[in-house]
């Protein structure tokens, strides 16, 4: 299985878990906002310190098992994780910790 073969997996499946949750619990747009703030900034972070830790050869990728897309030196693959936990995290808090509605 290809890098991005695994990261899609694991994408689709925190991003079926965020839709189930979201529907079961009619969490609000206001829900899906801040998560999506959430993810953007993880992702940004990823990129930038993903980059300077292959800029410091702290790692390497094979690049045959990469799609050949990088951000600065982040290659696109290894953002699929900070995608992955930002959309699954929030959904498993609310899930196991729903709020109080007030109805």
């Amino acid at each position: 299985m290809t890098y991005a073969g695994l990261a899609l997996v694991f994408v689709a499946l925190s991003a079926a878990v965020a839709v189930g949750v979201a529907v079961a619990r009619r969490l609000p747009a206001r829900w899906w906002l801040t998560t999506a703030i959430t993810i953007a900034v993880l992702l940004v972070l990823t990129v930038v310190f993903d980059s300077l830790m292959i800029i410091s050869d702290l790692f390497r990728f094979d690049e045959s098992s990469l799609l050949g897309v990088h951000l600065w030196h982040a290659p696109l693959e290894d953002l699929a994780w900070p995608l992955a936990a930002g959309l699954l995290l929030p959904a498993l808090r609310e899930l196991l910790h729903p709020r109080e509605t007030s109805e």
